[in-house]
């Protein structure tokens, strides 16, 4: 026999409310009740295409036998809303849960304590923790049952401090923690190693410490704290582990640049999940060790292997590809991640924007930025852009996108106005860059940093304006940091301003007692002007202090292969052709108007020595190999560990025009793209 009660009750489910269908592009509008629950019932579907057809649509009948008690009745039980309220939890089914809480008041059915746990769980699931917590404050007998559905929520929601203000209340009413409490409160611990302890002192007080789940949150809560040894400690002393444990430790030696205790226990798992895969691999990424990183990820992709990345590992091995700038291995991820469903998401998407950047190919991160639904692109993605077009020194496009992403109403941070100062910099926009500082505070409400000041530095020394620079410097809120002077260091080496030059790098010598480079770089002004005594004082002062020149090394993929060379390196097997290249190549370069600058040079030797010295520098090195074993017409793609020095940025101008190619140079600073005779940076940098 039908029930007329029920048939009112979904019916107020039709039309905007009927989330079950989990179709957002349509509206079912519900027609008839079956007599039985088991059968269909017949909706209405209305495209957006306004074309109106008849569809049969199964209700779960799970729901129809949750549902049917509450309206056929009469009292309800409490009971009976629980297990609808339950049902809900977990399946985005607001408006629904809504509706049957509406049903309650109808009824006057006031929730107890447990059924206040059930409902506290829906709204929370469900998006709506003000609900959530306006139902918990209603009910005057709480059990543990509803303190834990409180709890969870206030956690997942990140609200650390209130998550503890009511574990604390929890505690003052007697209400003892089980093994279900204490992983949520202490995931909030993450920045309070006190806190922490002092409830990892109450969980072994009543015995928690060993159950699996609880002695997990344990490891990882001191593991975010830094403190990795009591982690340890806890490790070894548990009975029972699963592969959270282990996954927690390796990631914590990880963070702590500890490599080969992680790899100790990566080894000694016996059985591996992906997150034991991904915290190796970020793991990897994060402490510089690219191949590592890209080495594990292979074999994770042998085909005898049971795992297989999400998105969260494709996130973590894209850096690497970036790193070593390999960018044919980030082309194979990105095909891979297409073709197992992954490359619509968009925090992929957000890292092969970066990925395609680094390593040099600024039209594929834009075509990745462009394949970001425009209401899915949050900030990360938007300053990530912002980035990449300033390292390339596009600083009308870092303009550009910076307003596009005002325009649509993301706020900016202090991320973003890095980037946006770096392009105007690299790109000699200096009033446009001065004009976006200045209203920082006043139109974004972001408050400027050290980073920004010494943006401004470097883009009012680049323009030459070193006396407003070091104004800058003197009027600024905070002390200024290595970044700072180093930009007016770079700038007075630029516009050999050897005064203000000694005064930034003596600072720098305090600030960076074991950076060589601020050393070298002064030195280099001295050997400029033919000040040998004060060179002499400077290498003195390097071997005094133990201290080395970073030696210049450049690297370059050829093949999905990168070959490395250094300064001077002769150990390449093909050596001996390089060279041979190297050595032609001034005369046919000098034939179209090179002159090698040798005042770069710090050595006090002839012009003959000097030049030839600037002919075995790395990049040069590099791009040689790189003619020598690809067609023509192959663009070329060189990364350099420092600045490329001004002879070298020439010489490789010269190259681009005689041999036809495309050159693009990844130095500590930006990328430079030589084609046809000339530089993007158009020599601003």
């Amino acid at each position: 026999m039908r029930c007329q009660p029920l048939i009112l009750f979904l019916s107020a489910f039709s039309y905007k409310n009927v989330d079950y269908c989990h179709c957002p592009r349509s509206l079912f509008v519900l027609l008839d009740i079956p007599k039985q629950p088991q059968s269909h019932f017949r909706f209405a579907h209305s495209q957006c295409s306004s074309q109106s057809q008849s569809h049969h649509f199964p209700l779960h009948s799970s729901l129809f036998s949750l549902v049917e008690p509450i309206i056929c009745q009469n009292p309800a039980e409490i009971s009976s809303f629980a297990a609808v309220f339950n049902f809900l939890t977990g399946r985005n089914l607001l408006r629904l849960g809504r509706q049957v809480h509406a049903q309650m008041t109808l009824r006057l059915v006031e929730p107890n304590a447990f059924l206040g746990a059930k409902m506290i769980a829906m709204y929370a699931s469900s998006g709506d923790l003000d609900s959530a917590v306006t139902i918990f404050d209603r009910i005057n007998n709480p059990s543990l049952l509803l303190y834990n559905s409180i709890i969870r929520a206030y956690s997942l929601y990140g609200y650390p401090h209130k998550t503890i203000g009511i574990y604390t209340q929890m505690q003052s009413l007697g209400l003892q923690g089980d093994h279900f409490t204490y992983p949520f409160v202490l995931k909030c611990c993450a920045s309070n190693v006190w806190m922490g302890k002092c409830i990892h002192g109450i969980s072994l007080r009543i015995g928690l410490e060993i159950d699996m789940y609880v002695g997990t949150s344990l490891i990882d809560m001191y593991v975010k704290c830094g403190e990795i040894s009591e982690a340890h400690k806890l490790f070894n002393g548990m009975i029972v582990r699963d592969i959270s444990s282990w996954n927690a430790l390796i990631a914590g030696y990880m963070k702590n640049g500890e490599i080969y205790v992680a790899e100790d226990l990566f080894k000694r798992m016996v059985r591996r999940n992906i997150i034991s895969w991904t915290a190796m691999i970020s793991g990897y990424t994060q402490n510089g060790l690219a191949e590592r990183a890209l080495d594990v990820f292979d074999k994770m992709m042998e085909e005898d292997s049971e795992v297989k990345p999400n998105w969260v590992t494709i996130m973590s091995v894209l850096p690497a590809c970036a790193h070593s700038a390999a960018l044919e291995r980030g082309r194979k991820i990105h095909k891979f991640a297409n073709e197992i469903g992954l490359g619509s998401n968009v925090s992929v998407q957000t890292a092969l924007v970066a990925m395609y950047a680094k390593c040099g190919s600024l039209v594929e991160a834009h075509q990745c930025f462009d394949k970001i639904h425009q209401q899915k692109r949050n900030l990360i993605a938007w300053n990530t852009m912002i980035t990449a077009y300033a390292s390339h020194g596009h600083g009308l496009e870092s303009v550009s996108t910076f307003e596009d992403m005002i325009r649509v109403g993301v706020q900016p941070d202090t991320i973003t106005f890095t980037g946006l100062l770096s392009g105007c910099s690299h790109s000699g926009l200096v009033d446009l860059g001065l004009k976006y500082f200045h209203c920082m505070t006043k139109s974004y409400f972001v408050e400027p940093e050290v980073q920004h000041y010494a943006c401004v530095v470097d883009l009012l020394g680049r323009a030459g304006r070193l006396v407003e620079a070091n104004n800058l410097i003197n009027q600024m809120p905070m002390q200024a940091g290595p970044s700072v002077w180093g930009a007016l260091l770079a700038a007075c080496r630029k516009h050999r301003n050897l005064e203000l030059a000694e005064a930034a790098a003596k600072k720098l010598f305090v600030l960076e007692p074991d950076n060589s480079g601020n050393f070298v770089l002064l030195s280099n002004m001295y050997a400029e002007v033919g000040m040998w005594k004060e060179v002499d004082n400077l290498r003195a002062m390097l071997k005094n202090r133990g201290m080395r020149k970073t030696p210049g090394c450049s690297w370059i993929e050829i093949n999905g292969k990168a070959h490395m060379f250094l300064g001077g390196d002769t150990s390449h097997p093909q050596a001996k052709e390089i060279y041979m290249f190297l050595k032609e190549l001034p005369e046919k370069i000098k034939g179209v108007g090179y002159v090698p600058d040798t005042s770069l040079v710090l050595h006090d030797v002839s012009e003959e020595e000097k030049e030839h010295n600037l002919s075995a520098h790395s990049e040069k090195l590099a791009i040689a190999f790189g003619l020598l074993n690809t067609s023509p017409g192959v663009v070329l793609r060189v990364t350099k560990n420092l600045r490329i020095c001004v002879t070298c940025h020439t010489a490789t101008k010269f190259i681009s025009k005689i041999y036809g190619r495309e050159i693009i140079v990844r130095d500590v600073n930006r990328f430079h793209h030589f084609f046809d005779g000339k530089c993007s940076c158009g020599d601003y940098w």
